[in-house]
């Protein structure tokens, strides 16, 4: 082979290797627009009345430009006393919240629900936590249930709303808050303690991924698809969609904040979070009280619904309820 010959293979695998790499960015961009932007519950029945084609150039398309990602509608509401309330963001999106208020309480607790999920899918928890004299507020994060806005940041603005739904309870004079939160609401409350420095008395967390780009990479895996090189590919375009890092989305330097007393709850079995994840937030807390609680048989669910006797006793430990 004579060199020019050679020069002129490797000037062909050279553009190659640049389409290839610029088509993973287009189909990255788009899964990263797909898996912020939340349809709403009555489009994905229409989806379901009305499938996509399924010939090879559209199963193609579908697979090069990502999968949709449907919110879920609000099922049911609290068979408690309540009322619904709303709240603003800096940036004029309305935050619907349930509130329950007793006569006679030992506090508030503010419940975050998870991703795609809404304020109807923490009633189970807000029931006993009600159950046990406390209050509740329950709101659904940006985009979600009745709130306005189509998009999330999986937790990294929704910070916002734990912030405001704090101020909103403290200024109805109350001192005891306590914040709960499931999976994205999770990592809500862990980044809104490092955002916002709030007093809380206590935090109860329940599954929070450990960063952006593990949660990315877990949802692919779930689907069928290779974690890498597509899981740091969108990780990056979620960020640079949303304006901020996305591979620096990471949870244990914001747990570093973390002052006050924490439960931190994991079931083993769980398909989108792993426990070196769980550790890693666990270790970097400095709290002096915290504790972690495994669920050997749990998914990635709701906990109380998995197993209520665990979870009432150790919700119960930690309040200090005897």
């Amino acid at each position: 082979m004579n060199k020019r010959k050679f020069i002129r293979i490797l000037r062909w695998l050279g553009w190659i290797l640049i389409i290839q790499f610029v088509l993973l960015n287009i189909s990255a961009a788009f899964y990263a627009s797909k898996f912020t932007h939340l349809r709403t519950p009555e489009e994905r029945e229409e989806m379901i009345m009305n499938p996509p084609a399924k010939n090879i150039f559209a199963k193609t398309w579908r697979l090069f430009s990502g999968y949709r990602c449907y919110k879920q509608a609000v099922q049911g509401s609290p068979d408690f006393p309540f009322s619904t309330v709303y709240i603003s963001t800096p940036d004029s999106l309305k935050i619907e919240c349930w509130y329950s208020q007793l006569d006679s309480t030992r506090g508030t607790v503010i419940l975050f629900h998870g991703l795609t999920g809404n304020k109807s899918f923490v009633l189970n928890q807000a029931k006993e936590f009600v159950r046990r004299g406390y209050n509740v507020l329950m709101p659904d994060t940006r985009g979600h249930g009745g709130s306005s806005g189509n998009k999330t940041s999986y937790g990294y603005y929704e910070t916002e709303e734990v912030k405001l739904a704090f101020d909103y309870v403290k200024g109805l004079g109350e001192q005891n808050i306590y914040l709960w939160g499931i999976s994205m609401g999770a990592v809500e409350i862990i980044k809104a303690m490092a955002d916002h420095n709030l007093p809380a008395k206590g935090i109860i967390l329940e599954m929070p991924f450990g960063s952006l780009q593990s949660h990315i990479k877990s949802r692919l895996h779930n689907m069928g698809f290779p974690r890498q090189p597509f899981g740091f590919l969108i990780t990056c375009w979620i960020g640079f969609e949303g304006g901020f890092s996305g591979p620096g989305f990471q949870l244990p330097k914001y747990a570093k904040s973390i002052h006050c007393p924490v439960l931190l709850q994991y079931g083993t079995k769980d398909q989108l979070v792993n426990r070196k994840e769980i550790d890693n937030i666990y270790n970097a807390i400095p709290s002096g009280n915290k504790e972690l609680v495994i669920y050997p048989d749990a998914y990635h669910e709701s906990l109380v619904q998995r197993d209520p006797v665990r979870w009432e006793k150790e919700i119960d430990e930690f309040l200090g309820i005897k």
